[in-house]
């Protein structure tokens, strides 16, 4: 299957039981109520000298002196967890209507990397900006009006849209809505999503008192045969010299369309991939109504349009933060999805001294036999695994009290589980260590438009992203999507030779797999993994282009 900082304050500390015992009187309770009346100079004297040491030993209190003292910091401190991610995440939610939200940080590690002031400040202004111009309220209803003429209305309005499209596997549409959402806060456009039934009901709505779906009653209503044949499709109307990227529509000779359609999945042309060059950015700028379909993560071609670039800078001072950031700012499992996870978790995975996740995805047939053994010998070469020992078996003593190695495979196939396990059950390790091997599913097909495949594909996703150590599969975007939510760099399933059998990522960002492959001005072929240093082509896709420091 394939941000200014908001901390709650420390909860209040539990009355101590003494306090609860005997509650007549408490509201007048002062210390000479304890003492009594009499007050000798030594008493007070003991009194003064045992919390003296007691501060300074810093051994557990006298229960007595817990109702003077303040807890300590450390123990305030202790198990606390920032539900805020550090102020990536607003709280104006309700707790019950997406646990996830409240309770994913107790089990994903903390951020790698910490969000920039400005990231915080322009997603509280976006947040801003959907809760005014978002579904039911007055201004897109005037939005759908303009839309409704059937004409672009001459120039942006105060409420501008960009309308996502679905295409292909949960993965694909994951890359692809972050990489929507970007664009659409560089351009200070609304991002709504257009969900079929297959995908309701996956994810907690991000932004606080609004919706990010697309009405049912959206005046549009051909949404999934919106493909290459549409009328406003922008590369074709450029190809038609209807549209040019320099033109002010607001001049136009002819009536252009209320909305344009980008065409950004793996097999577009060269007119569709326009839209990374800046002059087209400012055409698209003077349309209200953007709808885009992609399967691509097209985040890094962002980097290269210079109207972007300090914005960027701003946003990600560390490049290869973008999708952990936004990833976790936006995808939070349903109740549904979140009760798989957490079932699961705490029955499988969560007394494992460590987890290693290994995410395996074939796009041919293989030798189940051979993949299976190549997969093991790249866990075991780089130290993810122990080696097997076939000539002994532990004794009971030696292996009791030690914690196991979970290993969590998610495949659309059983095989690879059955030869991982049956490997480490049938035989010792060379360290002594318990190996567990589990996976959740096997639906053996990969079935898109099923929603209870994309429940599970989900739970998968967030299963993995828990993983201390991360093997995928190249070109896999369900192996994207978990590194960037665990903040993971995975060791690919890459063969560089014979000694080195998989390799790690450079980074935990997914990859462009299909960038345009020219310069804007010239419109000369150009290799675009070679024209910035923070630009290079990915490890597991020679085409492609990602991300780097």
């Amino acid at each position: 299957m394939e941000m200014a900082n908001q901390t709650e304050a420390p909860p209040p500390r539990p009355p101590h039981p003494q306090s609860e015992a005997k509650k007549e009187g408490r509201d007048g309770w002062k210390a000479s109520d304890w003492f009594g009346g009499a007050k000798p100079l030594p008493v007070f004297a003991l009194f003064a000298l045992v919390l003296l040491l007691t501060l300074l030993s810093g051994v557990h209190r006298f229960s007595f002196l817990d109702r003077f003292l303040p807890p300590p910091p450390e123990a305030e401190q202790k198990g606390s967890v920032d539900e805020s991610l550090g102020g990536l995440l607003s709280l104006a939610f309700d707790e019950a209507s997406c646990r996830s939200r409240f309770e994913s940080a107790k089990l994903l590690r903390p951020l790698n990397h910490t969000p920039s002031p400005y990231l915080l400040e322009k997603l509280r202004s976006y947040e801003a900006l959907h809760r005014k111009c978002g579904p039911n309220t007055e201004l897109y209803r005037e939005s759908i009006r303009q839309l409704n003429s059937n004409l672009s209305g001459g120039g942006p309005t105060e409420c501008n849209y960009v309308v996502w499209l679905p295409q292909h596997g949960l993965g694909n549409r994951m890359i692809s809505i972050t990489s929507a959402f970007l664009y659409a806060l560089l351009n200070d456009k609304v991002l709504l999503l257009f969900f079929p039934d297959y995908m309701n009901g996956l994810f907690c709505e991000p932004f606080p008192n609004t919706t990010w779906l697309l009405p049912s009653d959206f005046p549009i209503t051909h949404m999934t045969s919106i493909f290459d044949k549409d009328p406003n499709r922008y590369g074709n109307l450029l190809r038609d010299k209807i549209l040019s990227n320099d033109m002010n529509i607001a001049n136009a000779s002819i009536p252009l369309p209320a909305y344009l359609y980008l065409h950004l999945v793996h097999n577009n042309n060269d007119y569709d991939r326009m839209f990374y060059c800046e002059d087209a950015q400012l055409l698209l700028r003077q349309f209200s109504w953007l709808l885009l379909r992609s399967n691509q993560y097209f985040v890094p071609a962002l980097f290269l349009i210079p109207m972007f670039e300090q914005e960027l800078s701003l946003l990600f001072p560390e490049r290869t933060t973008v999708f952990h950031l936004l990833g976790r700012y936006l995808f939070h499992p349903s109740n549904v999805v979140w009760g798989h996870v957490t079932r699961y978790y705490q029955a499988y995975l969560a007394n494992a001294e460590e987890i290693l996740g290994v995410q395996i995805r074939t796009f041919a047939e293989v030798d189940l036999d051979r993949h299976s053994s190549y997969i093991m010998n790249c866990a075991i070469s780089k130290n993810l695994l122990p080696s097997l020992d076939t000539k002994d078996v532990a004794a009971l003593s030696d292996t009791i009290r030690v914690k196991p190695k979970a290993v969590l495979v998610t495949s659309l196939k059983s095989e690879y589980f059955e030869r991982i396990r049956d490997a480490y059950y049938r035989n010792a390790t060379a360290t002594g260590e318990v190996i567990g091997v589990y996976q959740p599913s096997h639906e053996e097909k990969q079935f898109t438009e099923k929603l209870d495949h994309n429940v599970k594909a989900l739970a998968e996703i967030y299963l993995l992203s828990l993983s201390d150590s991360l093997i995928t599969s190249q070109y896999s975007t369900f192996g994207y999507v978990a590194q960037g939510l665990g903040g993971i760099r995975p060791w690919l399933l890459v063969r560089l030779d014979d000694e080195n059998l998989c390799l790690q990522s450079s980074t935990m960002e997914p990859c462009f797999h299909f960038p345009p492959s020219f310069e804007c001005k010239s419109r000369r072929e150009m290799d675009l993994g070679s024209v910035v240093p923070y630009l290079r082509h990915c490890e597991d896709k020679a085409g492609g282009i990602k991300l780097f420091y």
